[in-house]
């Protein structure tokens, strides 16, 4: 069973998903894509039922941010200048003992991990906010979320 969605049609030859970001990963070309190829295998190891997605993207463009879910989304991998941004949809409900949330404090919802050139990611920690998020969006009276979580 694979873990991943395609947001293009089957007789188009278009790839999947999954192939999309292995695609920007390698696009990006430096530190950028190694930081979201980390954080993505990280994602995996955590959650190995969760889905990979590719949302907000245009037809004629090779853009769309990567988007992991399960039950509802879990977080976005976004891509910047000088940043890899993780968001997290529900992020001001998860623990974080380890203080991973860096950035987008102040929602009501939301939480971001920015990720920054040479910054070291403590992976057990990211790894549990990522269990965190699955059983937060499994738990009894949790609705999936379906809106941009960026």
């Amino acid at each position: 069973m694979t873990n991943e969605t395609s947001s293009a049609p089957e007789s188009g030859g278009q790839e999947t998903s999954s192939q999309h970001i292995d695609t920007k990963m390698r696009e990006l070309g430096d530190w950028r894509g190694e930081a979201l190829a980390r954080v993505r295998a990280l994602i995996k190891q955590a959650g190995p039922d969760v889905v990979e997605e590719v949302k907000w993207r245009k037809p004629s463009s090779p853009g769309g941010v990567p988007v992991w879910s399960h039950s509802g989304i879990i977080c976005t991998g976004e891509t910047y200048k000088s940043v890899v941004k993780m968001t997290f949809a529900k992020g001001a409900s998860l623990p974080d003992p380890a203080g991973l949330f860096n950035s987008s404090l102040e929602g009501n919802a939301r939480r971001a991990i920015d990720v920054h050139e040479g910054d070291q990611i403590d992976e057990e920690a990211f790894r549990a906010l990522i269990r965190a998020a699955v059983a937060l969006n499994t738990s009894s009276g949790a609705k999936p979320s379906s809106g941009a979580a960026a």
